[in-house]
């Protein structure tokens, strides 16, 4: 079985679900989710600006309004539910778990753990975090010591 650590940060949509399960084509994958719900990683002005970016001056606005702390768990820990359901339905084995505090730590701790074949970084895209490669995906290349690959959603949950 190949084993994929699955990092995202909100609940996998269908087409998302289609997508990674069917990477590695007929080949059986396990997936170790982390999750880190969006209020807890970056403050709401790079958020803003990577709205503004993408042209959804409406969610710009409402980046205030994006749950933090307490909160964002409770959003975070739906979402992994979601995710975990999605992922099983689609004959997937997954499991996983809610990120609190330093998400490269803990990927390289699972990663070593499970002795992980890849990771998958599934975000939106963050433009202001990738063009100074700080985003998960650039600074997870040069921590877990296996293939990072990084994906956008394909839609909005």
């Amino acid at each position: 079985m190949f084993t994929s650590v699955l990092m995202i940060e909100k609940a996998l949509t269908s087409a998302d679900v289609e997508f990674v399960t069917t990477l590695h084509g007929d080949e059986q994958v396990g997936f170790h989710v982390l999750l880190q719900p969006r209020g807890d990683q970056a403050d709401r002005l790079l958020r803003a600006i990577d709205d503004v970016a993408l042209g959804e001056l409406d969610d710009a606005v409402r980046e205030g309004e994006t749950p933090e702390g307490r909160e964002a768990e409770s959003v975070g820990e739906r979402a992994l539910e979601v995710s975990l359901t999605a992922l099983r339905a689609s004959g997937a084995q997954a499991e996983g778990r809610l990120i609190e505090d330093h998400p490269l730590d803990e990927l390289k701790a699972l990663v070593m753990e499970i002795a992980a074949d890849e990771v998958i970084v599934l975000t939106d895209p963050h433009y202001v975090e990738e063009f100074f490669h700080r985003d998960w995906a650039s600074r997870a290349r040069h921590k877990v010591g296996v293939p990072v690959l990084k994906l956008f959603s394909h839609s909005k949950a």
